[in-house]
């Protein structure tokens, strides 16, 4: 049961004195949690109430089958972009179809990651990435940025997509509204001030209580600045949403849009925090929790949740100790959703939007960029690119996008692998990168070539050709030619075919092809015959030892011998 239910375990061996610890931390992060959750319901297109139920049963579920003792699962910046550019083509403006589709889109995402849990999926966590997750995780805050505006300014947009929505502001700037530019304004200052000087305090809480207050002191409610309006008292009932099967379909490729963001940017939280304190966090394991919280906050009336930073971090801060803090938190979170949601109502959207500016703001990584393009142009246009995909053909196409990067990114690689010229470098060992040192000078008569990939039919011609080239640069020429298989992890039937016809172009101009260090997939493909037995070397110290025998011209009974001679001999 422990297993299934890591808090279960935590609980047997729970200490008197943690018992504080988790109280202060859970009650930190429902104070951080309400507010949060109301503005991330605001950008997803829900009413605020739908934030509480999506801070409530799924934070309980996680609480219960998480193996992370420091994440808190809610609702996120980036999920809740990805849900609103999902549902709103869907839901043709209509509210209540709106709702049943994201409980079905949370039951379906949440469902793909039970199922994958248990499938060992949980590996594409590791599969964006980083350079693509930046991107990604930029391009959604700087949309969001860029949507939040019109609530700061209280203006009103008929354009949704990033680059309109600017135009359309720059046009609308003489329709400010001041009073709610005012309270954004001045609830951002907020946010960063209680940022700068209270790290510890609910900064989002506190900004909003004081901004509700001043448009409530000033009478700006009745001067046009709008406000969060009725939230209904009461706690979520358990329902399945009516969605049919033509509903399921239209949401099935962007659940599975969903699952890859929310697990790989939850799983990203989770290992962050984890590193800090020595824990490990198991991926299928956590890809299963994530599901059952998912599929939870679709049967209560929330929507999809993943792993909160802020939340986390809150919860790190307080000194939380297990996983009671979410327990904690959701049951806060329930006597809120019960007891005090009329001083919810007065909350003043600009003053949500700061907050969601202000969560955004904290996603974008711009440092990144510099540092990776000093290190690889590559990854940095990969980054970038996923950041203006996201802002031009929108957040679900940058979704595919972003899949579709990751997806170059590995064929790049490979299809265009990093190649060396081995030889001797002073003050190494063995055979080493002709190109680590000016000093370094190749074996006589001999080209040492090491290919850093695996050796497939899309690069198996890009293969023969950098080969060829090679051995037609080199001066003088040379009479052996050593391919060192040690960094060549596959061979397909392609592959091999392609050792053959190197081979053969290379006994065309006179030069004795060898192999070093073989792998066993090498045994698929039979005994090279072409080749020979006595041209295969276990490493490429012994395929240059056999060459300077050769080139010495020594008596045949003290030649070096072939790997296969040396198996021969251990049988």
């Amino acid at each position: 049961m422990t297993t299934w239910m890591p808090l279960l375990g935590d609980l047997r061996h729970y200490r008197p004195e943690w018992l504080s610890n988790d109280l202060i931390a859970g009650l930190s992060v429902t104070a951080v949690q309400i507010p949060t959750a109301i503005a991330y319901a605001n950008l997803a297109g829900f009413p605020p109430e739908i934030g509480l139920y999506a801070s409530l049963i799924p934070v309980l579920i996680y609480g219960l089958f998480g193996t992370s003792r420091q994440l808190v699962l809610g609702p996120d910046a980036a999920t809740c972009a990805l849900i609103a550019a999902i549902l709103a083509p869907l839901a043709g403006g209509d509210l209540g179809t709106y709702l049943q589709l994201s409980a079905g889109l949370a039951i379906m995402a949440g469902l793909l990651m039970v199922i994958g849990g248990f499938t060992g999926m949980g590996f594409i966590v590791n599969f964006f990435a980083r350079p693509i997750l930046i991107g990604f995780l930029n391009g959604i805050a700087l949309s969001i940025i860029v949507g939040q505006m019109a609530k700061l300014l209280g203006v009103a947009l008929t354009n949704q997509d990033v680059f309109p929505v600017i135009l359309e502001l720059l046009e609308k700037l003489d329709h400010i509204h001041w009073p709610s530019l005012m309270v954004g304004a001045g609830t951002l200052l907020l946010l960063i001030l209680v940022r700068r000087f209270l790290p510890r305090a609910p900064a989002a809480l506190v900004a909003l209580v004081l901004g509700g207050l001043a448009v409530y002191l000033l009478g700006w409610g009745e001067a046009g600045v709008r406000l969060v309006g009725l939230v209904p008292a009461g706690l979520p009932t358990l329902s399945l949403p009516e969605i049919g099967y033509e509903g399921a379909q239209s949401l099935a490729g962007g659940a599975l849009g969903l699952v890859i963001v929310s697990f790989t940017s939850g799983m990203l939280t989770a290992r962050s925090f984890a590193a800090r304190t020595g824990d490990s966090i198991d991926a299928d394991r956590e890809m299963r929790a994530f599901g059952f919280a998912n599929v939870a906050s679709g049967l209560f009336g929330g929507f999809a949740v993943t792993g909160a930073d802020s939340r986390t971090a809150v919860n790190v801060a307080s000194g939380g100790k297990t996983q009671l803090v979410s327990v904690v938190a959701a049951l806060a979170t329930g006597v809120v959703a019960l007891f005090l949601t009329q001083p919810l109502g007065q909350l003043p959207i600009p003053a949500l939007g700061a907050v969601l500016i202000f969560s955004a703001w904290g996603l974008l990584d711009l440092a990144a960029y510099r540092i990776l393009l000093t290190i690889d142009r590559l990854e940095f246009g990969l980054a970038l690119g996923t950041t203006l995909g996201v802002l031009v053909i929108g957040v679900l196409p940058g979704v595919i996008l972003a899949i579709l990067l990751a997806l170059s990114i590995v064929l790049i690689r490979i299809y265009r692998p990093h190649d060396v010229l081995l030889g001797i470098v002073p003050g190494l060992d063995g055979y080493n990168d002709l190109e680590l040192s000016s000093e370094s000078r190749p074996i006589p008569g001999a080209l040492l070539y090491r290919f850093e990939a695996p050796l497939l039919f899309f690069n198996a011609e890009l293969f023969k050709t950098r080969i060829l080239s090679l051995v037609d640069a080199a001066d003088p020429k040379p009479a052996y030619f050593v391919l060192s298989m040690e960094s060549m992890s596959q061979l397909d039937f392609t592959g091999a075919l392609a050792l053959r016809e190197v081979h053969a172009q290379l006994q065309g101009r006179g030069i004795q092809f060898m192999i070093a260090r073989p792998k066993r997939f090498m045994r698929r493909f039979g005994n090279p015959d072409w080749l020979g037995d006595e041209f295969i070397f276990r490493s490429v110290r012994a395929a240059v030892e056999a060459i300077e025998w050769r080139q010495a011209g020594a008596d045949p009974a003290t030649r070096p011998r072939s790997l296969a001679e040396v198996v021969r001999q251990a049988d």
